[in-house]
């Protein structure tokens, strides 16, 4: 009964301490794969196996987010497929406005379909992914059209594009799952590949202007494993990535939205590319890292930044108003004034005339004085003159 008793408390002991060391390791994998979650500063990443669309990391994967320039990525994959990349385009007067960052085009010019790609993708171009658009769809509009059809039939249901060239606006958005997808289908075109993959290049218009392009990925030059990749940028959107990297037989896609840096992009980029191959090589179960404080912090910056905007306005309309109320006594003030000078010189004038009216008074009295004296003197000499007379 004893030996029963012994077997009975040694099997609860072995079993507690392999409950414990199984708690031990799964704390230990949390806390490992948060703390890794927590080095990434971006709004949201996505690595994805190439071959199978499988999620290997993941912080925020579907999170909606500007998509930046990573928009002519889905410029490129439809002009490819609607138009020959040996066309010649002629750049209208609205391509060659379009701001900020262009190649420089100008208005009459004729290039290439693949010109024009390689301009959008290589050095982010507006004016060529909007010269694309138009050649292919007649009009921006109706080419962002054709975007938004592609990336439903892609399966990027959480996308919605407003533009050809990424500009920011209303109700443009992506997530970095739905990226992933659009890259991924982006490899199927050879062209599209070797073009993302181009470090600098140069294009000619028809009328012999030499353009020189440089990429905008850095990761080209530093990364021996990257195939390619696409940037973008924009205040709201940030800084935003989406590259594709080889090593043997394994190819991830790495995607990141709404890095704070250029520098913290590229590292972060760099350093989820290895976290792909890693996971790849040692089979490891997927980490998706859902940051509601990140997206509630930014959510609440957002509300933040517009009650302090509101307050702001509040207190400027309100000193606006004391400042018109100000003005509008100082007004009165002056019309008071003026008016009180005027009164003034009234006044004067009325006082002058008055003394003058006084003094002509004044004097015609002096010289009627003066008259009655003369006269009343004049009769006295004659009455006196008479007497002396009559006594003679």
């Amino acid at each position: 009964m004893k030996k029963e008793l012994r077997v009975e408390s040694l099997k609860l002991r072995v079993n507690t301490w392999c409950y414990f060391l199984i708690l031990l390791l799964f704390t230990f994998h949390f806390s490992l794969s948060t703390s890794y979650a927590d080095d990434i500063n971006s709004r949201a990443a996505v690595v994805m196996d190439a071959s199978t669309g499988a999620i290997l990391y993941a912080k925020n994967p579907d999170l909606r987010c500007p998509p930046a320039s990573t928009t002519k990525l889905m410029t490129a994959i439809v002009a490819i497929e609607r138009a020959d990349i040996h066309d010649i385009v002629t750049i209208s007067r609205n391509a060659s406005r379009t701001p900020p960052h262009k190649a420089g085009f100008k208005e009459g010019d004729k290039v290439t379909v693949e010109e024009l790609l390689n301009a959008a993708l290589i050095s982010s171009a507006n004016d060529a992914a909007v010269a694309l658009a138009e050649e292919v769809a007649g009009s921006e509009y109706r080419f962002v059209q054709l975007m938004n059809a592609k990336a439903a039939e892609i399966g990027a249901h959480d996308t919605r594009f407003i533009n050809a060239n990424g500009l920011p606006g209303a109700g443009q958005y992506t997530t970095a799952t739905d990226l992933s997808k659009i890259m991924g289908y982006a490899l199927r075109y050879s062209k599209l590949r070797e073009i993302i993959g181009t470090r600098v290049s140069e294009i000619s218009t028809g009328r012999g202007k030499a353009i020189f392009l440089r990429n905008t990925n850095k990761l080209l030059w530093s990364e021996d494993d990257l195939v390619g990749g696409k940037t973008g940028y924009t205040r709201k959107a940030r800084h935003c990535f989406v590259c594709v990297a080889e090593r043997g037989q394994d190819t991830v896609i790495v995607t990141v939205l709404g890095s704070p840096s250029r520098e913290g992009l590229w590292k972060e980029s760099a350093s989820l590319i290895t976290r792909g191959f890693y996971a790849i090589e040692n089979n490891e179960e997927p980490v998706i890292y859902l940051a509601k404080a990140d997206s509630m912090q930014w959510e609440a910056k957002k509300l933040l930044h517009k009650k302090k905007t509101k307050t702001k306005a509040k207190k400027y309309l309100a000193k606006k108003s004391v400042k018109k109320k100000y003005l509008a006594k100082k007004s009165v003030k002056k019309k008071y004034l003026a008016k009180k000078s005027v009164k003034k010189k009234y006044l004067a004038k009325k006082s002058v005339k008055k003394k003058s009216s006084f003094i002509a008074k004044k004097k015609g009295k002096k010289t009627l004085y003066a008259k009655r004296t003369a006269g009343k003197k004049k009769c006295r000499v004659a009455k006196k003159d008479a007497l002396d007379r009559n006594k003679g």
